[in-house]
């Protein structure tokens, strides 16, 4: 099923298939980039640099959740003015002085600032692309994009993760794993400047498709004979809209934070918990890689579901799944319990994930679509700067169990927010309008 649009540019999946296929194969490739990461960098602390604090070490994620974060906001924003492609561009050139700092670094907080240029390469690549992916698909299947997106992502980083194993195992720490990131960025590059479009065009289409279907003087109108558009908002009261005018939007935001919270958990904590229960480290591998595998692998059916079903569904009790992971970890010590707690943790954060992104792209016009998806990743990888800091002091004071339930406990309250503010988004299935359509003085230029 595809939607005409009045500036040319056919809305739909199948429509679209190649330059779809082409952005799946790029978000592998930035997937990829961070899998390196996360298997070649935390030994990196201890046996490069001797540092045995479990707050230093940790810190590494926090500094690139805070640039994320940020660079989020920054990316979405730019986007509505200047394209998906030149900014995709951009974000694959960061990445190079990111693996030659950690090549060359001889401090831990060389490695620091190196994940502060990684932070600004994962916020501008993967929001480019799964933007991209938003737009050429326009509302049809949306839910279906995004958990394809979000999946190639994920089996990127266990690619990625995977084949730096090799390469430590065989060649050492460094300088292997991080020649293997600049090899993945070059070919980033290459696929994007050659069969890459942008995508832009497609959004714009889309924003005059819908203006038939608001009143007149509502925000976000356009004519659509001549396919203008009215001024996005201003970032302020984008931020304003999306992180407090709009309840559901608020819900989602939140949710995003808490998310993050809940996977700095496995990537920070869960290590440390299970080793000093006795547990191998190859258990430790292959608890973390069931809850990666699940949840990458489970988000292109979940993905689906929520074009059948609607948003809040999956989003809440995926929500209320990664809880019931989350304590299974702490309420047992049985390693049979633990992995149905990983497999548990991976279907809720499959439901969850990719479908919060979709509800901000039900409810953003068009025409400011990537703004406000910007303001969602600020709120959601701001999960990854608090979280490690957050749950690391109370691992300080009353130990990693404690953490854990904190986690538990901050997901629990994550779903009931959703299940009070959220209301459905999936333009065929939602009661109400945007609410910026009823007030479009939230989001006036």
């Amino acid at each position: 099923m595809s939607e005409s649009a009045p500036a040319g540019h056919r809305l739909g999946l199948r429509e679209n298939l190649w330059q779809f296929s082409i952005f799946t194969a790029i978000t592998l490739l930035i997937g990829m980039t961070i899998g390196v990461e996360r298997v070649a960098l935390p030994p990196l602390a201890r046996h490069a640099f001797g540092i045995t604090s479990v707050l230093y070490t940790v810190s590494f994620i926090s500094a690139f959740g805070a640039v994320k974060s940020v660079m989020n906001l920054v990316a979405g924003r730019l986007s509505d003015r200047r394209g998906r492609k030149g900014i995709l561009l951009a974000g694959w050139a960061f990445a190079v002085p990111y693996a030659l700092i950690i090549i060359f670094a001889t401090a831990w907080w060389q490695v620091i600032v190196a994940n502060l240029f990684l932070g600004v390469n994962q916020a501008l690549t993967w929001t480019m692309s799964v933007t991209a992916k938003i737009d050429l698909v326009g509302p049809v299947n949306r839910g279906l994009a995004v958990g394809v997106d979000e999946s190639a992502g994920y089996v990127g980083v266990g690619l990625g993760g995977f084949a730096a194993g090799l390469l430590v195992s065989a060649y050492g720490l460094r300088p292997t794993p991080y020649l293997l990131a600049l090899g993945v960025v070059v070919l980033g590059v290459i696929v994007t400047l050659g069969p890459a479009k942008e995508t832009l065009p497609f959004a714009r289409s889309e924003s005059a498709a819908q203006a038939g279907h608001l009143a007149p003087g509502q925000a976000g109108s356009v004519d659509a004979r001549e396919g203008s558009h009215a001024p996005a908002p201003r970032l302020r009261r984008l931020a304003a809209y999306m992180s407090w005018h709009d309840r559901s939007m608020l819900a989602v935001c939140q949710a995003g934070l808490i998310n993050k919270f809940a996977d700095s958990l496995v990537a920070a904590f869960f290590p440390l918990y299970l080793v000093r229960r006795g547990v191998s480290l190859v258990e430790v591998g292959l608890l973390v890689g069931v809850y990666a595998w699940v949840w990458g692998l489970g988000q292109v059916a979940a993905g689906a579901l929520a074009d059948r079903v609607g948003r809040k569904l999956p989003i809440t009790a995926g929500t209320f799944l990664v809880a019931g992971g989350l304590a299974l970890f702490v309420a047992t010590q049985a390693h049979s319990a633990w992995f149905a707690g990983a497999a548990l943790m991976g279907v809720g954060m499959a439901l969850a994930y990719p479908n919060l992104i979709t509800a901000v792209g039900d409810t953003a016009d068009p025409a400011w679509r990537g703004g406000a998806l910007g303001v969602y990743r600020l709120w959601r990888d701001g999960g990854y700067a608090l979280g490690p800091l957050v749950l690391g002091g109370i691992a300080v004071v009353g130990g990693i169990t404690a953490a854990i339930w904190a986690g538990v406990a901050l997901v629990g309250a994550s779903g009931v927010l959703l299940l009070v503010w959220l209301r459905e988004t999936d333009p065929k299935r939602r009661r109400q309008p945007p609410a910026w359509q009823d007030h479009p003085e939230w989001v006036a230029p």
